[in-house]
């Protein structure tokens, strides 16, 4: 009897272990196709909700909000359907404007630049628990973007470094790298490759400040680290060009200029009038654009691809404003014979160019036109820079397509993709690109990153600029999450898998 009864258990364990693995693989699968809105927050006006980073721990979303008063912004998101504002840490005492957030382990980092913005800026660690100050630490002028490596050793701060108004003070674009373990910090500046520069020039690297001092000039944007903690990626993005980082070293390896798009070519069709009263991407146009990407993301595959937001961005000081209208400037009358026409507002003439390029011969007229921005995403090389895919003109021409494209913004940089991010849901490996004048987020299956697949867009608060991707391991909700926040209406929107 014993042995039967001991059988019996044994057979019962079988058939629960295969029931138990049957429940597993029926499990559903999470489908990027069910992502939709699921709550939103409004937290001020202009000025608020421009970043967001998400502590698991205590289920806390921090938003930087610079609306009223310098500040970060706490919301209990352990409900995503209800976000609830339930704290804010005031920041007018550590100096200026907070430009960035991250979190790791219990800890939120957060940029500040200083009241004085070209004196060094700061790196203020909080505990997310109670909020209290655990680390002040002096980095570079104007830190604009910060990240943590993902093993948190590391704490990465892009400091712009822009010049004052009238030129007089322009401090170096730098980059402040932070040992966790003691929180000691070295900022390294560009200077190394201030002998490189007619090669980097080139290739479609600018210096052109005041002085066209190297080391000046140079504007570190936005990072992103490799999985192993081991390099990073940094955007410069009025200078069009991606910087790559050995992190351990703190050494800059190279620069890699990003050269120009073609909107000559076929495949480069884009709408350049704010005036022609139609959206309509079948045109070609005797100009190029400057990729001068914003955000960045690594996505490691047989090499590293640097997924990139070329929004563009032209510098526009009392001292030094860069950009024209195609239409008040001269144009070479060989490489334009029908200038006049051109330069009518329907064709050419509204579109924003550069003057600091474009006169290639030095007799005052441009013999070439530049603007500001692609208009796409970018996928690149992270070991060589070399471009590998660019999404032309498919960002203007879908969100057109559902009624979301800004006319208006068509001189200038259409869409405008300014953030980006990549997360996993289900099977596949998504982008998440915010477009800033669409206000939307276009969304792509980048499973196999080679070859993205449009998606689909979501509708956003007014200009998204930050975009944070929660994977449900660390979710609230145990399901995957898409945070959006949006400077022009101070609104953070949650999406959510079904």
């Amino acid at each position: 009897m014993k042995k039967h009864f001991t059988l019996l258990l044994l057979l019962s364990a079988i058939f629960l272990s295969a029931c138990s693995k049957q429940d597993k693989q029926a499990a559903p699968v999470e489908d990027v196709l069910t992502l939709a809105e699921t709550g939103s927050i409004d937290i001020g006006d202009a000025g608020a909700a421009e970043i967001a980073a998400y502590d698991e721990q205590t289920k806390k979303l921090f938003v930087v909000n610079n609306s009223t008063i310098n500040k970060i912004d706490v919301i209990d998101l352990s409900n995503p359907a209800k976000p609830v504002l339930i704290n804010s840490i005031l920041l007018s005492s550590y100096g200026g404007f907070v430009n960035s957030l991250a979190t790791y382990n219990g800890k939120i980092a957060a940029a500040i630049e200083a009241a004085n913005k070209q004196e060094p800026g700061k790196v203020v660690i909080f505990n997310t628990t109670d909020l209290t100050e655990i680390k002040i630490i002096t980095v570079g002028a104007l830190p604009d973007m910060i990240i943590y490596s993902p093993d948190g050793k590391y704490i990465l701060t892009a400091n712009e470094g822009e010049p004052s108004a009238d030129y007089t003070n322009d401090p170096a674009g730098t980059i402040s790298i932070i040992k966790t373990a003691d929180y000691t910090v070295s900022t390294i500046d560009f200077s190394s490759f201030t002998s490189q520069l007619p090669t980097l020039a080139n290739g479609g690297l600018r210096v052109f400040g005041i002085g066209n001092n190297f080391v000046k000039d140079i504007e570190p944007e936005y990072i992103s680290v490799s999985p192993d903690s081991k390099t990073a990626w940094i955007t410069l993005q009025e200078n069009n060009a991606i910087a790559k980082l050995d992190i351990e070293t703190k050494t800059i390896i190279s620069i890699f200029p990003l050269g120009f798009k073609n909107y000559n070519l076929d495949t480069y069709k884009m709408d350049i009038s704010d005036r022609d009263n139609v959206i309509a991407f079948n045109k070609t146009w005797n100009v190029k654009g400057m990729f001068q990407p914003d955000a960045i993301a690594v996505v490691q595959s047989d090499v590293p691809l640097l997924f990139t937001a070329n929004e563009g961005d032209a510098r526009e000081y009392t001292a030094l404003s860069e950009a024209k209208r195609v239409k008040d400037i001269a144009l070479d009358p060989i490489n334009f014979p029908n200038a006049a026409v051109l330069k009518q507002d329907a064709n050419m003439g509204r579109l924003n160019i550069t003057t600091t390029k474009g006169d290639t011969d030095g007799d005052g007229d441009y013999d070439e036109l530049y603007s500001f921005g692609a208009r796409s995403f970018s996928i690149w090389n992270g070991n060589t820079g070399a471009l590998v895919y660019d999404s032309k003109n498919e960002l203007d021409a879908r969100t057109a397509a559902e009624g979301l494209y800004d006319d208006a913004r068509s001189d200038d940089k259409g869409a405008e993709p300014e953030g980006i991010t990549v997360g996993k849901i289900g099977n596949r490996n998504i982008l998440f690109a915010g477009l800033e004048r669409a206000d939307a987020v276009a969304m792509y299956d980048i499973t196999y990153p080679y070859y993205p697949i449009f998606i689909g867009l979501l509708k956003t608060g007014d200009a998204p600029e930050g975009v944070l991707f929660i994977p449900k391991e660390k979710s609230p909700s145990g399901k995957s999450l898409l945070v959006v926040s949006s400077e022009n209406d101070g609104v953070v929107k949650i999406y959510s898998v079904k």
